[in-house]
């Protein structure tokens, strides 16, 4: 389960700091992914969030540099016997910065104005809510360790990944003309590399090392 973190935490008290990080990371992840979302959907005014979006952006970077020299101080202090754990957090945390990036892109979205078709806002409305809800819950169970709920929510999270691929291939091939579908098809795409992300977070609960980003391959290639 979550014994690479386990290592790290019995390894030095100073490393708890890596842990404290990774979770900021993750809440900064979700604070950004609902201000991108809801100017995308709702039509939060973009110059308004833009500051805040890039400043906690920077943030996330930022950790996520002050783990990677923690992993290889800690790395060169334990040897061979750290190097499956810390090549695990190093793994997540690229997945962590990569969900700011996703988020910047969603905003970046937004800020074109272009308008949705119809029925779409409604429905990525619903799946903001969705994804706001997997990056909580991705925080929580990174916490509690609980193999049984990251089971669930690798379940869900693939479902809702699908979704996302199947509405932006149908966004792309749609012939009705609409002027949105291009910005839809991005929509989609670009929440769907956030729910990859997340997931991939959650993969370390019950995956081995080998096989983590598993659920960020497409079907075919698996």
């Amino acid at each position: 389960m979550f014994d690479w973190i386990n290592r790290i935490q019995s390894s030095a008290s100073a490393t708890q700091e890596i842990l404290e990080y990774f979770e900021q990371m993750l809440e900064d992840d979700r604070h950004i992914f609902d201000l991108a979302a809801n100017a995308l959907v709702a039509g939060t005014d973009t110059d308004a969030i833009k500051e805040e979006i890039w400043a906690t952006d920077k943030r996330v970077n930022r950790n996520e540099r002050r783990i990677r020299r923690r992993l290889v101080t800690h790395g060169a202090t334990h040897g061979r016997g750290a190097f499956a754990s810390d090549l695990v957090m190093m793994s997540l945390v690229k997945d962590a910065e990569r969900i700011g990036d996703q988020c910047k892109n969603i905003f970046d979205l937004a800020a074109m104005g272009r308008e949705l078709p119809p029925g779409v806002k409604d429905e990525l409305s619903e799946l903001k809510d969705s994804t706001s809800r997997f990056l909580v819950r991705a925080r929580n169970i990174y916490r509690s360790e609980n193999e049984a709920d990251a089971r669930a929510f690798l379940a869900e999270s693939e479902a809702a990944a699908k979704r996302c691929d199947r509405r932006s291939i149908e966004m792309v091939m749609s012939e009705d003309g609409h002027a949105g579908n291009a910005a839809a098809a991005l929509a989609y795409r670009y929440f769907k590399r956030v729910i990859a992300h997340t997931t991939n977070v959650i993969t370390s609960v019950v995956m081995p090392l080998d096989r983590l980003d598993y659920f960020d391959e497409d079907a075919e290639t698996r």
